[in-house]
């Protein structure tokens, strides 16, 4: 018979709570940033080498606006600069909130392991959304010129 686990001390939650909530202050204070300095206003940010270099927009090309957006809360304009850096952003808040809940609760903390599938996967991800969000057909994906 398996005795049940001894409650977690609140200075030890605390201590686990560490490392999700540096992250978090890794993230935001970046963002703070982006979100006080506008990337739509020209000459604060330097232009996107790709794009600079080939005319074509990379898959990064907007992604600071979408943050930028994202810290405003206009989800509708941030899906417009950059859909893919937002899909990630809720993808990684999602992570983030599965990490401090297995903090809080002393369960394992969620792990994100990259095999060559996953990474061929990410890669052809990008070609295809870097190639689409130049095309006509998938003008829509582009960020809007500055």
């Amino acid at each position: 018979m398996n005795a049940p686990a001894a409650p977690a001390s609140p200075g030890s939650a605390l201590r686990r709570l560490g490392r999700p909530l540096a992250a978090l202050v890794a993230v935001a204070a970046p963002t703070a940033y982006v979100a006080a300095v506008d990337p739509n206003a020209p000459g604060h940010y330097p232009t996107c080498p790709v794009l600079q270099a080939t005319g074509w927009w990379c898959p990064g090309c907007g992604g600071l606006r979408c943050v930028h957006a994202l810290a405003s809360g206009d989800l509708n304009t941030a899906g417009h600069d950059n859909l893919l850096v937002l899909v990630f952003a809720v993808v990684l808040a999602v992570f983030w909130l599965r990490w401090v809940w297995a903090a809080l609760t002393g369960g394992p903390a969620p792990r994100i392991s990259f095999g060559l599938r996953q990474t061929l996967l990410l890669v052809l991800l990008l070609a295809v959304f870097t190639v689409l969000r130049n095309l006509p057909p998938g003008a829509g994906l582009a960020p809007p010129a500055v």
